[in-house]
Formats: C-alpha cells, sequence, structure tokens
C-alpha cells in the first residue's frame, strides 16, 4: 500500500514538471515571436552637406565673409524743439513721400511764442515811426536854429535806436515761426519707415529719435575682415554678395569703405560694400555672404581648402570628400591630408586631395564615413 501510494506520488510531481516545461516553451517562442516583429534596421537621415571643388593656386583666391545688409541710407529723425508728441501718422514699414508728415508735437506754447513776437513788433515799428517824426522834426529845427546841436543828435539817436528795436523783433519773430515749424517732422526724401520708438503723449526732446527711415533704394552689406587679409582689399575693388533668404542668385558690388582701425576689441576691419543693382527683395538686416577676389599669396603652390574642411582626431588630419550620385545625392569618403601652411587662399594641402575634389565644408560635424548625403555646391560655384 504505501509503494502504491509513493508511485501515485511520483507520478504527480511528473506529471506538473511536464506541464510548468510547456508553459515555459510557449511562452519562449511567444517572445521571440515578438522580437522579430520589429524593425532590425532604422532608415538613416539623408543630411545636406555643402561642399567646395579644389583648385589649384593660381594667384588669385576667393574668401568669403558673413555680413549683413544695411540701407545706403538710414537716418534717425528728430524734433528740433521739445514737445510732447499729439500725432504721429505712420508704422513699421510705411512708404512715405518727401514732406509728407510723420509725426508732431504740442505746438500751442510755439504758437503763443509766435503772437508775442508779432505784438511786441508791433509795438516796436510804432515806436520807431515815432522817434523817426521826432527826429525829421527836431532836423527841421536844427535847421532853423531853432535847436541845438544835442538835441538833434539825440533825436537821431532815437530813432537809430528804434530802427535797430524794430529789426532785432523780426528776428524774434522769425524764430518763433521756425519753432512753430519745427513742431512737425517730415520726411527728407522718400523713404521707408524701419522703427518707430516713441509713443504718443511721450515727452521728447531734441535730438531724441523720433523715427528711423531707410531713404533711397541703395543697399550696403557690412562685413568684418581679418588684419591679415584687409591689405589685400582696395576701396574701388568688386565683390559678390549672396544672401541666405535669396537661393540661387547673387549679386555685384563695389567696396566703398575700407576701415582703418579695428572694431572694438577684436582684431577684424570693418569693410563696407555697396551693391550695384539693388532689388526690393534685399531688406536691411539679411544675413549676407560677400564674397572677395584676393591676391594669392607669393610662392604658394598645391591646392588649398577652407580651414573649416579639416577634421582632426587620434589618427590624424582628415576631410571628407563627396563622390557625386544622381538625384542631388552623394557620398563622402574620409581621405587623410598633410597639411602645410595657413595663408588668404585658406589651407595649404600638401597631399590627399587634387585639383578637381569634392570636399564638404558645411555640415562637417554630422556626417562620417561612408554616409549618403545631399548635396549643396559651393555659393561661389553657384555664380
Amino acid at each position: 500500500m504505501k509503494r502504491e501510494c509513493g508511485g501515485n506520488v511520483r507520478n504527480r510531481w511528473h506529471g506538473r514538471l511536464l506541464v510548468t516545461c510547456f508553459c515555459w516553451v510557449i511562452f519562449g517562442l511567444l517572445t521571440a515571436g515578438c522580437r522579430t516583429e520589429a524593425p532590425d534596421t532604422v532608415e538613416e537621415q539623408i543630411r545636406p552637406v555643402r561642399y567646395t571643388v579644389v583648385t589649384a593656386q593660381n594667384g588669385t583666391v576667393s574668401r568669403a565673409f558673413p555680413g549683413v545688409a544695411r540701407a545706403g541710407v538710414a537716418s534717425r529723425l528728430s524734433f528740433r524743439v521739445p514737445g510732447t508728441v499729439v500725432g504721429l501718422t505712420v508704422n513699421v514699414g510705411d512708404r512715405v513721400k518727401e514732406g509728407q508728415e510723420i509725426a508732431r508735437i504740442d505746438a500751442v506754447d510755439y504758437e503763443l511764442k509766435v503772437e508775442q513776437a508779432e505784438a511786441a513788433l508791433v509795438q516796436a515799428q510804432a515806436q520807431e515811426r515815432n522817434a523817426a517824426a521826432n527826429y525829421r522834426r527836431v532836423r527841421g529845427l536844427y535847421e532853423n536854429r531853432n535847436a541845438s546841436r544835442n538835441d538833434l543828435d539825440a533825436a537821431r539817436a532815437a530813432a537809430e535806436s528804434s530802427l535797430a528795436a524794430v529789426n532785432a523783433t523780426e528776428k524774434q519773430l522769425a524764430l518763433a515761426r521756425r519753432q512753430l515749424a519745427y513742431t512737425r517732422l517730415t520726411a527728407p526724401a522718400d523713404c521707408m519707415v524701419a522703427d518707430v520708438p516713441v509713443e504718443v503723449n511721450e515727452h521728447v526732446m531734441p535730438g531724441s529719435p523720433v523715427v528711423l527711415v531707410h531713404c533711397g533704394s541703395a543697399i550696403e552689406v557690412g562685413v568684418t575682415v581679418p588684419g591679415a587679409l584687409i591689405r589685400k582689399i582696395k576701396q574701388g575693388g568688386t565683390a559678390v554678395v549672396a544672401f541666405d533668404a535669396i537661393s540661387g542668385r547673387s549679386f555685384t558690388g563695389s567696396v566703398t569703405e575700407v576701415g582703418v582701425s579695428t572694431t572694438g576689441m577684436q582684431t577684424t576691419f570693418p569693410v563696407t560694400v555697396r551693391l550695384t543693382e539693388a532689388e526690393r527683395l534685399i531688406r536691411p538686416g539679411m544675413a549676407a555672404e560677400v564674397t572677395f577676389k584676393l591676391m594669392g599669396d607669393t610662392g604658394s603652390q598645391g591646392v588649398f581648402i577652407p580651414p573649416v574642411a579639416v577634421v582632426e582626431d587620434r589618427s590624424g588630419r582628415f576631410v571628407y570628400v563627396v563622390i557625386p550620385a544622381p538625384d542631388g545625392l552623394g557620398k563622402t569618403l574620409r581621405r587623410p591630408v598633410t597639411i602645410g601652411a595657413i595663408g588668404a587662399a585658406g589651407i595649404q594641402v600638401l597631399s590627399g586631395l587634387s585639383a578637381g575634389d569634392r570636399v564638404v565644408i558645411a555640415g562637417v560635424s554630422r556626417i562620417h564615413d561612408n554616409q549618403v548625403v545631399r548635396l549643396l555646391p559651393d555659393r561661389g560655384e553657384d555664380s
């Protein structure tokens, strides 16, 4: 009896073990099935990169610098007399004609000054007429020997003083009228309103900017050039200007100003380029890239690339060369390079590159070897 009971216990134990193993097998199959449904790979994002075509040194090199467009004539209009602003007739972006009223201050006090000067002039003119008549009377008496020389001199002096008082009062009246006219602020030419820093009922002082206007159609671009290259830029030279907001187009400009001192604490010099043909698409404040043709360094040979194209890691310096593919795509290729001196043309490459290679100059930090990228040519190549 005891053996039979022991056998039953063992049978039940073996049955439970088989059921447990079967459950674990089913669970493993389900888990494996879920894993196989997950995607094995993630599609890599095609990043855009800008490249430049390597060329050999031939006497001139192109160097590009960032800049900002600005109006050829920018004026901060202000009142010439103090007062409280009672009218603003323009808003930012409005176009105004020459002579059009832009703002107005309270003119009551200035109108009273004009009336006061007019009354003073009337009084001075009356006194001058009286003094002149008295002088004529005394002169007649003097000629008939009925008045002394002193009486004649006193009458003449009174007449001249009265006439001088009339002239002075006329000047005061003219000044009062001019000050009254200064209570109206008008456009000096056909302009566009760029900023209105004041509000109605605000008190302004003479010289305080009321409206900033950009007049005329001329557009300038201001850039800063390193001291090592400023001697290569001459007034009257040409430059090519491109704007990020206007893709696919470039504009020709002329160098109008070359700074003779650095800007602030930096070691760069200001340069102004005026566009030969400006369009309304170009607005002050737009970011620009100005490319100058500079004379290369004497005795420099080989190929040159922008410094931003060179990357360095533990294995040394290298660049990314792109191999063009259809549909504007390309594949990157890491290529070790040996660099030389740094000059006006950029970094000299002694080995690793040849003329005609396409080297990545923008987006270098976001790519790796053997990566598919979208190609954006250098702006200098577009022009």
